[in-house]
């Protein structure tokens, strides 16, 4: 960083002069009175030269910015001298941004009275993170579906019009505003700093994001693509109430140095104002079209289930033209489905929030899915509803027995002990059918075996069970919810006294 000396001198070779006796002077410091006593920071940290780097005179200085933004928070304490601010936020936590119209008179008057186009976006302040920004967000998605990087708290903003927030772009939402008008914005920051972290053991440090305004004006054709000013802040988003704490800890920190050391330090402001940088190169962003699941809406978003984030109505799923096709596709998924046959599938089994997670999976993909897989993608709620679906589960009946009709039963066993006798040794199986009872009910168990024999309950007098020393015991509710599962019967049955009716006996 170069520092310059404002000597109240018009001579330029006498301050040149100064300059550099002042330079070698400051050379031999460290050696006359020992390593330890001073060094070259803290020299240059006196207060005769902290003249920060944005107080030397621009390259330009009739260069007045058109706008001004400022965002609603204080800046971090323990920030060096001529270092960035730092400002923390709380996750979901709703903060404003306000839009200044910082013209002078008669400056671009080409948009008086007219709107023009502001995109936030929350990206990385890192480099490296810079680089694989993709690859980090779409990691984000996958742990977090169905959520959002940044969203507009509608019902406290005012003045802004058309918000939207492009459903592939977690990080970015834009909106219209007049400059003539008071416009605050507040934004929400729904990730932490610690998700995006290499080692992630408790205590880690977070990486810092940066919060990005970039303003645009119609052009010609009506579209918001001509650049007007771009700035940003930087910023770390802490878990709910803990940039409070982080705030506090830098503040009880700052307050126990020394006032010189004191004086290497920024100090804290209650509002973060953003400053000029250059726009964001992604030129997509500042398109004019709608967007796929764009949000037309001037007053607020769509809301999709399970969250209050803005997000989009899905989009109708192709027309199926083959009637069959559509029937399979409704009732199972079946590994030879197409990725397209199983978007149509995601849709109409009411699982739409996730059908952009799943585009390029087939049916062959999904069913590979495992319980603990899917409940980590679409979380536990929805994540077992779609494994059930995804496996076609039934609800499992609370009681399952199995019966056979005596006269087959004794028939089976004659014609074996036959078969024994002429020497054939091939058994015979019995054959058995499966009731499921859900109510557990001695009125449920008769119209389940009035099904199985094809006759009306009303010829059922009533169901025995063979007890000990043969009594017969009257079935009641009690004793059918202390049968045990799986429960073998052989079914007997007897005229009873009144016409057309029989009496059931469980053996």
């Amino acid at each position: 960083m170069a520092w310059a000396l404002k000597l109240p001198l018009a001579d330029e070779v006498i301050e040149s002069g100064l300059v550099q006796d002042f330079d070698a002077s400051l050379s031999g410091i460290g050696q006359e009175l020992g390593a330890g006593a001073y060094s070259m920071s803290d020299v240059l940290a006196l207060p005769i030269f902290k003249q920060e780097e944005s107080s030397l005179p621009p390259d330009n200085e009739n260069k007045i910015l058109p706008f001004q933004y400022v965002l609603c928070a204080a800046t971090s304490p323990a920030v060096k001298l001529h270092d960035e601010t730092l400002t923390y936020l709380n996750q979901g936590q709703s903060y404003e941004i306000r839009m200044l119209d910082n013209r002078k008179l008669g400056e671009l008057p080409e948009i008086n009275g007219k709107l023009v186009k502001s995109i936030f976006r929350v990206v990385f302040h890192d480099r490296r993170l810079q680089y694989t920004e993709h690859q980090q967000l779409e990691g984000w998605r996958w742990n977090r579906p169905g959520d959002r990087i940044l969203d507009i708290d509608i019902p406290m903003s005012v003045g802004i019009i058309d918000p939207r927030a492009n459903p592939t772009q977690l990080n970015t939402v834009e909106f219209l505003w007049d400059p003539a008008k008071r416009t605050s914005v507040f934004i929400q920051v729904h990730c932490i700093s610690t998700e995006f972290t290499m080692r992630k053991h408790g205590g880690e440090k977070g990486v810092p994001f940066r919060v990005q305004i970039d303003t645009f004006k119609e052009n010609e054709n009506g579209e918001y693509t001509e650049h007007l000013h771009s700035a940003s802040c930087q910023i770390k988003v802490f878990k709910p109430k803990g940039a409070d704490r982080k705030q506090k800890t830098d503040r009880e920190k700052m307050e126990k140095r020394t006032p010189h050391e004191k004086e290497k330090y920024q100090p804290s402001y209650e509002t973060t104002i953003l400053t000029e940088c250059s726009p964001w190169p992604e030129i997509t962003y500042v398109n004019n079209s709608p967007s796929p699941g764009f949000n037309s809406s001037h007053s607020s978003f769509s809301l999709g289930e399970g969250n209050g984030s803005p997000n989009h109505q899905p989009e109708p799923p192709p027309p199926v033209t083959d009637v069959s096709l559509k029937l399979n596709v409704i009732q199972n998924l079946l590994p030879t489905t197409t990725p397209q046959e199983a978007q149509q599938w995601l849709h109409r089994n009411r699982f739409s929030t996730f059908t952009r997670l799943f585009t390029n999976f087939s049916g062959a993909d999904l069913l590979k899915l495992t319980r603990d897989d899917v409940i980590q993608i679409c979380g536990p709620a929805d994540g077992i509803r779609l494994f059930n679906a995804l496996k076609g589960r039934m609800v499992r009946p609370r009681l399952t027995i199995y019966v056979c009709q005596e006269s087959l039963h004794l028939r089976e066993q004659q014609q074996q002990q036959q078969k024994r006798e002429d020497g054939d040794s091939n058994g015979t199986f019995f054959v058995y059918h499966a009731i499921y009872l859900e109510e557990l009910t001695a009125v449920e168990l008769t119209e389940k075996i009035a099904q199985l024999f094809s006759i009306s309950p009303r010829q059922i007098s009533q169901i025995y069970k063979q007890g000990p020393t043969g009594i017969h015991v009257l079935i009641s509710d009690e004793m059918i919810q202390n049968f045990q599962e799986e429960a073998c019967f052989i079914l007997d049955t007897m005229k009873a006294e009144t016409n057309d009716s029989y009496h059931i006996i469980l053996k």
